[in-house]
């Protein structure tokens, strides 16, 4: 089933990408939560037309692409997000996001799809992330990531924090790799045995059968005539 994209959805696709997924997920996910609407030839032609008006705004040659460049990399990109204690975001921010906060700062458009980000961004701190302008001309943008209402704590800080969450979670891995081994050692040990037992029936229907003794004592012979 195929559908356009309201929002960015990890592991899907980028706001106003035409995406197909299974219908059960896009009729009990996507569209009740208003993260996509259904892909009808009219709005599909409407966001194409959408898309060519934004490529018309993007860096149309070499010269005007290292221009951009210098721009964009002389300013670092402010998020006010909110955040728990330990940094980690209320949400996200994606891909769409940093190229509308690059509109609205700069005045250009940047093609969201060839930014350099893996996944969405879930922590606070400061981010650099590769953006190709045009043909052989890349811009690396500076992001902050900031808790909303504060600022961001000393670099050393977050690198503490970032190194206390990944040992916590290797070690939550670890444990949870240790879980499956045990419980695949538990499941092959419960095969081995059913299959220790059923050959040892399939042994016993094979077997010769023993001839039965009969139930009946033999008749005794009748004494002679005297």
């Amino acid at each position: 089933m195929e559908v356009i994209l309201r929002q960015d959805v990890e592991k899907v696709g980028l706001r106003g990408e035409v995406v197909d997924v299974a219908p059960g997920f896009a009729r009990n996910y996507l569209l009740p939560r208003k993260l996509a609407e259904t892909a009808t030839k009219a709005k599909v032609a409407e966001m194409r037309k959408h898309e060519d008006k934004r490529a018309r705004q993007e860096a149309q040659s070499f010269e005007q692409g290292q221009e951009i460049a210098a721009r964009l990399e002389g300013t670092e990109l402010r998020f006010d997000v909110r955040a728990g204690e330990t940094g980690t975001l209320f949400g996200s921010v994606t891909a769409t996001d940093i190229a509308d906060e690059v509109w609205r700062v700069h005045r250009v458009r940047i093609d969201r799809r060839k930014l350099e980000l893996a996944d969405s961004i879930k922590r606070i701190g400061r981010y650099q992330i590769p953006v190709e302008l045009f043909a052989d001309v890349m811009a690396t943008l500076r992001v902050a990531i900031v808790p909303e209402g504060g600022e961001l704590p000393p670099q050393e800080e977050l690198d503490a924090i970032a190194a206390e969450e990944a040992r916590a979670e290797a070690e939550a891995q670890a444990q949870a790799e240790a879980e499956h081994e045990e419980a695949e050692a538990v499941i092959e040990a419960v095969v081995t045995e059913e299959e220790q037992e059923a050959e040892a029936a399939a042994h016993a229907e094979e077997a010769p059968a023993e001839p039965e003794a009969s139930a009946e004592a033999p008749a005794e012979e009748a004494p002679p005539p005297s």
